[in-house]
């Protein structure tokens, strides 16, 4: 069995189990997803081993799944955990009298004929984005064609989506992204990038080769690169330290890190930024540290100081990663907007993410996987009583729901303030990729 959340499952699946007659997957067993659950991983993928395909059920199913089945072994295939998350998973696998595993780097990563430059983070909503930005430009600055792959998001029709080349809005429509697809997918096709992902990483991988000149890896939650990078960058948040060396696999790519970029160092206090420069010392003494915020602006020119106001922020960063708000409450408050809680008012599966997530603040998650699950969303927002709609998630929600009140959209820039430029780093990349 393999515990995950419709991303590296299926890349550690194909990677050592499709095709391998020494081992019988029984089911994927996935979690943090609302809506995964209760499909099937396509034979079409699964290979001939798997003629019928292989169920996906919910991580509640376990216990009974080892027992139906007489499971030998578990396979931990999913990331942005804290260590005691990580080890009641570990307990509850182990209680039930079977051997547990997790895949490493080694065997997991793949190796590319061009230049690799992966971004990776301590937990998901420390800023991955905008240091993905930030580097991309860069590159492209210096006439270098990049293509960046994305850490999968197998939502939908896992058939269809087995490579996604996707180079315009076009594209994004064609291959009926969800809204935590189109969040990763647009801030890249402004900048005029191909976003590659999907579920084939061997062939996406290939297709990539093709098109860049260089790769640039543009990590999910706090997952290690599909890729052997050549230079690997983290993001640390200022706001939630500690995570550097409580997180999984967060720490994992702290040891592996060229450097660590610790973001929102301005609204954190100097202690916590210290704090988090001592525990990368003490496990990567050879990374560089960079201390960075992250520039907050309305994309629109209005004012909103005084309107009411509900914020949208990005799901992943204020569900499963833990993060209470994000880029659309700072922006709320910045600009002296009056934030109205929307918790009174939340129908349907935004309801069920404040009661699954009770450390969320005042804050609407872009929860979309599904259909209904927009719906849910649109519904929850036009509910609110409000002025406006700061949103501050990637994706254009104007675009993709009927909603009854104006949007103004926030984005955020990398803005490094001590310690090496991205220009420095990228220097660094292309020369330590060159003797490589």
């Amino acid at each position: 069995m393999i515990i995950g959340a419709g991303g590296r499952d299926f890349h550690n699946f194909n990677m050592i189990l499709r095709n391998n007659p020494e081992f019988r997957v029984v089911a994927f067993v996935v979690t943090q997803i609302p809506g995964l659950e209760y499909n099937r991983y396509p034979a079409s993928l699964a290979g001939e081993l798997y003629p019928e395909g292989i169920p996906i059920l919910p991580l509640s199913e376990l216990p009974n799944i080892v027992s139906r089945y007489g499971v030998d072994e578990v396979i931990l295939s999913f990331s942005d955990l804290t260590y005691q998350e990580l080890g009641r998973i570990i307990s509850l696998v182990l209680s039930l009298g079977v051997d547990f595993r997790i895949l490493g780097p080694r065997s997991t990563m793949l190796e590319s004929i061009k230049p690799v430059l992966a971004v990776t983070a301590v937990k998901t909503g420390a800023g991955k984005s905008a240091i993905s930005r930030a580097f991309a430009s860069e590159l492209t600055r210096r006439g270098l064609k990049v293509a960046v792959v994305r850490h999968p998001m197998a939502y939908g029709e896992l058939a269809k989506k087995s490579v996604m080349v996707i180079k315009s809005f076009e594209d994004m429509q064609r291959y009926d992204l969800t809204v935590e697809e189109r969040e990763e997918v647009e801030p890249h096709l402004k900048l005029g990038l191909p976003v590659l992902l999907g579920v084939d990483y061997g062939r996406i991988l290939l297709e990539a080769e093709k098109i860049g000149d260089v790769i640039l890896w543009d990590g999910g939650n706090n997952d290690w690169p599909f890729f052997r990078p050549h230079y690997m960058v983290v993001a640390a948040d200022a706001m939630r330290p500690g995570l550097e060396i409580s997180a999984y696999p967060g720490e994992v790519n702290v040891r592996m890190a060229d450097a660590v970029i610790i973001t929102k160092v301005s609204q954190a206090s100097k202690e916590s930024v210290e704090r988090i420069v001592r525990n990368v010392r003490e496990i990567n003494s050879r990374a560089h540290i960079v201390k960075a915020d992250l520039d907050v602006e309305l994309v629109e020119p209005v004012s909103i100081a005084g309107k009411r106001v509900v914020v949208v922020e990005d799901s992943p960063t204020v569900t499963h990663g833990g993060a209470p708000y994000g880029a659309g409450y700072v922006a709320a408050q910045k600009y002296g907007a009056v934030v109205v809680d929307p918790k009174p008012y939340a129908v349907g599966i935004i309801r069920k993410m404040y009661e699954e997530y009770p450390h969320m603040g005042p804050v609407v998650p872009s929860t979309g996987y599904t259909p209904e699950q927009l719906r849910d969303l649109e519904e929850t927002l036009n509910r609110i009583d409000a002025d406006i709609i700061i949103n501050a998630s990637p994706s254009n929600l104007a675009a993709l729901l009927k909603l009854n009140k104006p949007v103004v959209n926030v984005t955020w820039s990398l803005k490094v303030v001590e310690g090496p430029t991205v220009k420095e780093m990228v220097d660094e990349f292309l020369a330590k990729a060159g003797r490589k």
